[in-house]
């Protein structure tokens, strides 16, 4: 009896991500890292370059080549046709939100090992880009949190722009121990270091991976918490809300057993409520788990 030979594997390149060299922002720096959480580009290779004849040949592009065509694996928003926004939000998407919007989900119940289609993923899925994503894609459209009516007679105190992870990304293009590097320069780079490549633009490339692990962990520790700590509370939040007329008949009394992160899930329970519902005006709950702990109540704001 004869056996076949098991048939070989074909090996395939890691695909190839475009964006541009040069000045580097919080949004692309995001969006490389996203895409790089995915199987699908782990591993992958990394072009930095506006050249348009070899932006042709990536797989990806990202911030660059004045297209959006998900399609095509293309996520540019600067052209001027350019409006997409995230569901039920205004905010002008960044390359950081587009590859977001397209691959969040997946991301997130990769990292999560929720499925893809729980209400759990789409719930999470919403909350990063309310809390995290949404503010990225202003920052890179230069669109204000406040509208300018409003903060026209305003002035701050004190400068604090200086401490958002959008400064700390810009930090990263400056090297003053080398000259600067027209950005037509084109390099492919995967992990490297500026120790095995001393030229001026791989230098640049990997200060860009710095502000890509920088974007991108900080991610996935928001990623983290939601999922560990805020989601579970979603659950005792709404089981406390659900039995709130067991406290007072008008259920203006919320009660926990164990100290539990409260705020953001009652407002959205209560904005999703009939308008003649009473709102909850206390909320009783212990210091801590330990038996005999110190019981608080706190006055809904």
């Amino acid at each position: 009896m004869t056996t076949s030979p098991a048939p070989k594997r074909v090996k395939t390149s890691p695909p190839l991500i475009g964006t541009h060299n040069g000045h580097f922002h919080a949004d692309e720096a995001l969006a490389i890292y996203l895409l790089r959480l995915l199987p699908a580009y782990n591993p992958s290779t990394l072009l930095r370059t506006r050249d348009p004849s070899l932006l042709a040949n990536c797989h990806t592009v990202v911030d660059v080549g004045g297209e959006y065509d998900a399609a095509q694996n293309r996520y540019d928003h600067h052209q001027r046709t350019f409006d997409t926004t995230f569901p039920n939000k205004s905010t002008k998407l960044s390359s950081a939100g587009l590859v977001y919007l397209h691959f969040g989900k997946a991301i997130i119940a990769q990292r999560t090992g929720l499925h893809p289609d729980s209400e759990d993923v789409e719930i999470l899925w919403r909350k990063l880009y309310n809390e995290f994503i949404e503010a990225i894609d202003a920052n890179d459209n230069g669109i204000s949190v406040y509208p300018p009516s409003e903060t026209s007679n305003l002035s701050k105190r004190f400068n604090d722009s200086g401490i958002t992870l959008s400064s700390l990304v810009g930090d990263l293009n400056n090297d003053f121990s080398i000259s600067a590097t027209p950005e037509s320069t084109n390099h492919e780079t995967n992990d490297t270091s500026s120790a095995s490549n001393p030229d001026p633009q791989a230098a640049e490339d990997t200060r860009f991976l710095a502000a890509s692990t920088l974007m991108g962990t900080s991610f996935l520790r928001k990623l983290n918490g939601y999922h560990t700590s805020w989601l579970p509370a979603r659950s005792t939040v709404l089981a406390a809300y659900e039995k709130r007329h067991e406290n007072d008949p008008q259920g203006r009394i919320l009660l926990f057993r164990e100290p539990t992160p409260w705020k953001d899930h009652l407002y959205t329970f209560e904005s999703s409520s009939s308008p003649s519902t009473s709102k909850v005006l206390y909320v009783l709950y212990p210091e801590s788990g330990t038996p005999g702990a110190k019981w608080r109540i706190q006055a809904v704001p």
